[in-house]
């Protein structure tokens, strides 16, 4: 059943008896706004408050835990300031911008719209009037609900929130190769970069601290062979075990010939990863030294490589996605839950959605590891958010999408202005939101399990 003019034709019984479709948001009715000396008092409590966790956080140890923390709740308040300045744009009534949820601990009104902070610190939301035909509305409002603006701004509102996500995305992974070094393995480490740990075997020197290998040292040629990543030098020491190289090194812009003499993986151990056992099956030829990891590239060349990791990370999300919803999906992700030894040991292809404890518990990691960790979590992060609220299903942004264009494609097929009838959509509307809540509680029930063993 659909309506042509939604705030015309109203069902007797809601159409929302639980009244989650009715705005983009989930929040209850305003409440009444403070007057000016109460809010002052509320403005200066909450910067009070927030000074103490910041110093308490730091305090106790995790100080760079909680700021990551905030950058990324931070993220999560621009998705919905991506809705709010396009719907402003489109001369929507937005009547709402908070951050968080729960109850209000500050607030100001500007015009038509109450801008605040609530207690709980999960994100954000705005109050954008008459998202469907469900939402009952003032007729003078009607004309500018968002059901009733044209179809492409009712797309660029939707899609606003995502496309945030996105361009912290681009800008952090810009940041992280200009400024950092690239980590997350898009680009190929070069051969010449310089030596940061010397690895010694399980029963003796390796062949690397026989030969007088240091840190910092850059390979420049093996057996008068030149590479241009350290995956091609790799492979070709592998395929010589116990074979005599001659090995050049740069070492403080001095240029030296070493000649380690490669041992056999097969039959030696490294130190610290099992004393005499076999290692490998094949033989593998060892020197023992690793090289930096880190690769840094120009202002140039960072903006080119960004767009490729951000494209990169978005493939794999995707995918990752794609591999959830198969069946053998599925039964890897049942399998996960019921068996702890396989939540603490996933298999390569096993996919799982991270709670907010598990995503704390990466930001920590991240922030023990490096910045450069930090900025390609909070690009994967984001990325994530963005493609997951495009998903074709009420609530998400990707559900108003698919909603406007189906619009846009009747109201050009008749010739006249057309809108959906939502309440058709609820019974898909509850299970994706059982769906979501799934997801959400066995993620956190992985999370908080992995934690406790």
């Amino acid at each position: 059943m659909t309506a042509d003019n939604p705030a015309l034709s109203r069902p007797e019984l809601p159409g929302d008896p639980f009244g989650l479709v009715r705005h983009h948001g989930e929040e209850p009715e305003p409440e009444a706004p403070l007057d000016g000396r109460s809010n002052r008092w509320a403005l200066l409590r909450l910067a009070l408050v927030v000074a103490a966790v910041i110093g308490a956080a730091y305090a106790a140890g995790v100080g760079e835990t909680v700021l990551l923390v905030g950058f990324l709740v931070a993220c999560i308040v621009a998705h919905e300031l991506g809705h709010f300045l396009t719907a402003k744009a489109a001369r929507m009534k937005v009547t709402e911008f908070f951050v968080g949820f729960g109850p209000r601990l500050w607030s100001v009104r500007r015009g038509e719209t109450e801008y605040g902070v609530k207690a709980l610190p999960l994100g954000g939301y705005c109050r954008i009037v008459g998202m469907t035909n469900l939402e009952e509305v003032d007729p003078a409002d009607e004309a500018r609900t968002y059901r009733q603006r044209p179809v492409w701004r009712r797309l660029t509102v939707a899609v606003a929130g995502s496309c945030m996500h996105f361009l912290i995305a681009f800008a952090v992974l810009f940041a992280m190769f200009a400024g950092t070094g690239d980590v997350s393995g898009y680009l190929p480490v070069p051969a010449d970069s310089p030596i940061v740990a010397i690895v010694a075997l399980a029963h003796g020197q390796s062949p690397a601290q026989k030969a007088g290998f240091r840190l910092g040292d850059q390979v420049e040629a093996v057996d008068g062979h030149h590479f241009e990543t350290f995956a091609e030098m790799k492979a070709f020491i592998v395929a010589r075990p116990d074979t005599r190289l001659s090995v050049e090194v740069d070492r403080h812009g001095r240029l030296l010939t070493l000649h380690p003499r490669t041992v056999n993986l097969e039959t030696v151990a490294i130190k610290g990863v099992g004393a005499g056992a076999t290692r490998v099956a094949r033989p593998t030829g060892f020197i023992g030294f690793e090289v930096s990891s880190v690769v840094h590239s120009s202002l140039g060349a960072s903006v080119l490589h960004a767009a490729g990791d951000w494209w990169h990370i978005s493939a794999e999300t995707l995918g990752a996605f794609g591999r959830l919803l198969t069946l053998h999906g599925i039964q890897s992700y049942f399998h996960l839950l019921s068996s702890p030894s396989a939540a603490a040991h996933p298999g390569p292809h096993s996919v799982r959605f991270e709670s907010p404890v598990g995503i704390v518990v990466l930001l920590h990691r991240a922030a023990g590891a490096g910045l450069a960790w930090v900025l390609y979590l909070l690009a994967a992060i984001n990325l994530s958010l963005g493609i997951f609220n495009l998903v074709p299903l009420l609530p998400l942004d990707g559900g108003h999408v698919v909603i406007a264009l189906y619009e846009g494609v009747r109201g050009f097929l008749q010739r006249r202005p057309y809108h959906a009838d939502v309440r058709k959509l609820l019974p898909v509307f509850y299970l994706a939101i059982a769906l979501i809540a799934f997801l959400g509680i066995s993620a956190l029930f992985l999370d908080i399990r992995q934690l406790a063993t």
